[in-house]
């Protein structure tokens, strides 16, 4: 599809929400899988002056629901593929059948092709509309991310964006092809492809990650950058070598990853593989953040970087707020994006995660002497055993490097002497059984590399742990197996 394609399509749909009745800072929410409908969606809302919650297909109808009615969003879009959580959706929030639409076929649901005609030029009322995100929930109800509109020109790109897209040595380059092979619901995903676009770059688009066809279509297209999570580094790496030596990916200057935590074999691994073009950083939908190269990284094992030039990152006590000095322990705060955030229907959550210009999103970390971050965890996993704290991610980065292991989650129980117990939740990798026999390996094996009180207590197994496409693995699932949610 060219550029000019993809502006006649967000055009028409731009007429059509227009003809609707919406109108500067109206909601729309999409529940559309990676295709060109979905990328138009975006675009017919940004230059709209509209806001758009990109929403995660995982999700059940009431939880959709919910969305549609925090957001009070106006009109709905939803693939065929989910069409029985969008239905489910739609109806609990009492969506009038002139709002719902559908790519493909949905009873109910307009058909998308139907909407705004084929003819039709930019919008009357032209102005830049903004993404507004739910955080993912792992705890308790996401919330919308709300940034205040600015009015600018859309045919502008964004100061932000540029200076964002800069970090990572991108900008308006002709050779530069983006791959995106995450679903648009996540914040750095939408805003890697849109933001690509928007510079001129050719965008390779995914229906669904697959780790080999991701390197064939690295090869083929010569792409140049794309945005990962480490999760899919790590399915990358369980490729036979003889897989990935079969794919020319030289042509890769700056793979980003984010999102999750990254195991420092995982990145060690990529990079002997990569080269020093794979780049991490630090932010959240709110704001952020942090970024380390590559090569900076083999000499900060572990770290996720330094401020960015135009941010500010803290490290303040839990206790009296205070700013602690290099080395000790604390929440970490960011400085919020170019224009202030609210949570949308959420003034308390608001203002409690805010220190003047300064957020944080919960994470527990420290900065070195030469500023550089690093992460323990989040506040909410903490597991507090006997009066010490033990961060779960330093237990799951040593079971992950396992060969036996896939994937691992870590957190606290209660226990009736200790307060909590460390409990490890394991994907054996393929092939392997997950038994008595595979629990003593694994204990035997972090014994060598853990303190004794950090070690797991027990060792249960699951066939998947419950991740979004994200990476973003639902702790808050695997809990309530062992503690009921009250």
């Amino acid at each position: 599809m060219t550029y000019r394609e993809l502006a006649q399509l967000a055009n028409r749909y731009a007429a059509g929400l227009h003809d609707l009745g919406l109108r500067t800072g109206d909601v729309l929410v999409s529940m559309v899988h990676n295709c060109a409908e979905a990328i138009a969606i975006y675009f017919a809302a940004y230059q709209s002056g509209l806001y758009i919650v990109a929403v995660n297909w995982h999700l059940t109808g009431p939880e959709v629901a919910y969305i549609l009615g925090d957001s009070e969003a106006k009109a709905f879009f939803a693939s065929d593929r989910f069409a029985a959580a969008a239905s489910a959706a739609a109806d609990e929030a009492g969506l009038p059948a002139s709002a719902r639409f559908a790519v493909g076929e949905i009873d109910g649901f307009t058909p998308l092709s139907e909407l705004g005609s084929a003819d039709a030029g930019r919008p009357r009322e032209r102005t830049t509309g903004a993404p507004m995100l739910y955080t993912s929930g792992t705890t308790g109800r996401p919330k919308g991310v709300r940034r205040p509109l600015t009015g600018a020109d859309p045919d502008v790109v964004s100061p932000a964006n540029t200076s964002f897209f800069a970090l990572f040595g991108l900008g308006p380059y002709d050779d530069h092809v983006h791959i995106c092979g995450s679903p648009l619901y996540h914040t750095a995903v939408l805003n890697f492809a849109t933001i690509s676009i928007q510079l001129g770059h050719k965008v390779v688009l995914m229906d669904k990650w697959d780790a080999e066809e991701m390197l064939r279509l690295i090869d083929k297209h010569r792409v140049t950058h794309s945005h990962m999570v480490p999760t899919q580094f790590h399915r990358l790496l369980a490729l036979p070598e003889q897989v990935r030596a079969g794919y020319d990916v030289s042509s890769l200057r700056s793979m980003v990853h984010g999102a999750a935590p990254c195991p420092q074999e995982t990145k060690r691994r990529m990079l002997e593989w990569w080269g020093p073009t794979v780049t991490e950083y630090y932010a959240a939908t709110e704001g952020g953040g942090t970024v380390i190269s590559g090569a900076e990284w083999l000499n900060k094992p572990g770290s996720v970087g330094k401020s960015w030039p135009y941010s500010v990152i803290k490290v303040l006590s839990e206790e009296d707020g205070s700013e602690l000095p290099p080395g000790e322990t604390g929440l970490v705060y960011m400085k919020m994006g170019a224009s202030s955030f609210e949570y949308h229907h959420d003034k308390a959550k608001t203002d409690e995660s805010r220190v003047g210009d300064l957020f944080t999103v919960g994470d527990i970390g420290y900065l070195d002497e030469d500023g550089y971050l690093f992460l323990c965890d989040r506040r909410s996993d903490l597991i507090l055993s006997g009066g010490v704290n033990i961060y779960p991610a330093e237990v799951e980065t040593v079971l992950i490097t396992h060969p036996k292991v896939a994937d691992v989650a870590v957190f606290g129980i209660p226990h009736e002497d200790w307060g909590q117990e460390v409990k490890a939740v394991v994907q054996p990798a393929e092939g392997v059984t997950g038994d008595d026999e595979l629990t003593a390996e694994l204990l035997a094996f972090a014994a060598e590399r853990l303190a004794k009180y950090k070690m797991p207590r027990s060792i249960d197994y699951l066939d998947e742990l419950p991740r979004d496409p994200n990476g973003k693995l639902y702790k808050r699932k695997l809990r309530e197996r062992y503690v009921p949610a009250s």
